[in-house]
């Protein structure tokens, strides 16, 4: 496509780039952590879907014209995506109007608190006086979803330990996080994890900048996600980890960044009901079939994840259910990290999550594949004759 199919919009004094919208075409886009996109984006049964009503299923970087920011701020309508929290709670709050479709949860990937390996520090109450890291990015344009979780984790291991922030030195790390724009970023990808064919994900420090700071001395701690980057700094033999949210009973204390959040445009959900539908059918599946064959799963998202190898992902995921609901526990789990954000000034506009949330469309989703499966197993039964006279033709 030449420049003519190119749409500029500015945001935050930054020119931004998108497809013109056309809704025989969706796109998608998901973040490097456990969901059944992440699965389906090898299994290609959500593409299959929109096959059968005549759309095109593409990932959102496998055009040009298609910059990174939309997964960010959710600038293209005809545009799902299944990714981390904070991003769509921020573009929710004060970007544009999205709808929550549905979340697949992490139940013990709270946070771990890592400090050397040899440093004579066995408790979070001997860090009293010391310093723990805070990344901070200066890209303006995207959420900061890695210092809010840091800060979340942070304050919650404090705080189960008898402590306050009073108590520690934080210590920000700005840092300039603008790969969105580098050229050899923008090639088209077919597939998410092609990203990680230009970057060794699992030991690339661009995404942790607060390892270099700890290993160098500058800091005493830094918050990780439990189990994904614990196992992979562990296995260094540099780092451990001193406290591990994950291990408490009490839920509410999983924020890292999770659960992982499906959203839609509003326009999308108001004008094209069907194809939200359709993604909800190819999500629904692929849950099921990751659900039943989890070693199966974990080889493929071990591809795309944090988690140190198939075996260590396969340990991360086996109690997760990756058909994505709208539980009551669940919404609990999101109005925690809105409500966060709104503390600590990561979002200017409160909403109700409840209000915010589609579960019309998982449960339109989830009535049709009844109704093909209770049709394919009826049908089948039948003799050919029966089978074509249920199917509405009539013998001549």
């Amino acid at each position: 496509m030449g420049t003519e199919a190119l749409k500029t919009t500015t945001f935050e004094n930054t020119k931004l780039n998108t497809i013109p919208l056309n809704w025989k075409e969706v796109y998608y886009t998901n973040c490097p952590l456990v969901s059944a996109s992440n699965v389906d984006q090898e299994l290609g049964w959500t593409r299959e879907e929109f096959k059968k009503i005549g759309v095109k299923y593409s990932f959102m970087r496998s055009v040009r014209e298609n910059d990174w920011y939309p997964h960010y701020i959710h600038n293209l309508d005809n545009l799902i995506r299944f990714g981390g929290l904070f991003p769509p709670i921020h573009v929710q709050a004060d970007i544009r109007r999205t709808r929550l479709l549905g979340v697949t949860h992490a139940p013990h990937e709270g946070g771990c608190m890592m400090v050397r390996s040899r440093d004579n520090v066995y408790r979070m109450t001997e860090l009293k006086g010391k310093k723990i890291g805070l990344s901070k990015s200066l890209n303006q344009i995207k959420n900061d979803w890695w210092r809010i979780q840091e800060e979340q984790g942070i304050e919650l291991m404090l705080r189960m330990n008898g402590m306050t922030r009073a108590d520690v030195e934080i210590v920000e790390f700005p840092y300039a996080d603008d790969w969105y724009n580098n050229p050899a970023m923008l090639d088209p990808m077919e597939n998410p994890s092609e990203l990680w064919l230009k970057r060794n994900h699992k030991y690339d420090l661009a995404f942790r900048p607060l390892e270099t700071a700890l290993l160098n001395g500058v800091v005493d701690a830094i918050y990780t996600q439990s189990k994904p980057f614990q196992h992979l700094q562990e296995a260094t033999g540099k780092m451990k980890a001193i406290e591990d949210l994950s291990r408490y009973p009490d839920w509410t204390l999983q924020v890292a960044n999770i659960p992982a959040a499906i959203t839609c445009s509003d326009v999308m959900a108001q004008e094209h009901p069907e194809l939200v539908v359709t993604f909800m059918k190819g999500m629904i599946k692929v849950g099921r079939w990751a659900n039943e064959h989890k070693h199966a799963a974990a080889a493929i998202l071990d591809k795309q994840t944090f988690y140190l190898d198939v075996e260590d992902t396969y340990e991360g995921i086996k109690h997760i259910d990756m058909v994505p609901n709208l539980s009551p526990q669940n919404m609990a789990s999101v109005e925690i990290g809105k409500d966060f954000m709104l503390s600590h000034g990561y979002i200017k506009n409160d909403f109700d999550v409840h209000k915010w949330a589609a579960p019309e469309f998982l449960e339109q989703a989830a009535r049709e594949l009844l109704e093909e499966e209770w049709k394919k197993r009826t049908t089948s039964k039948l003799p050919e004759t029966a089978a074509t006279l249920a199917s509405g033709s009539r013998l001549g």
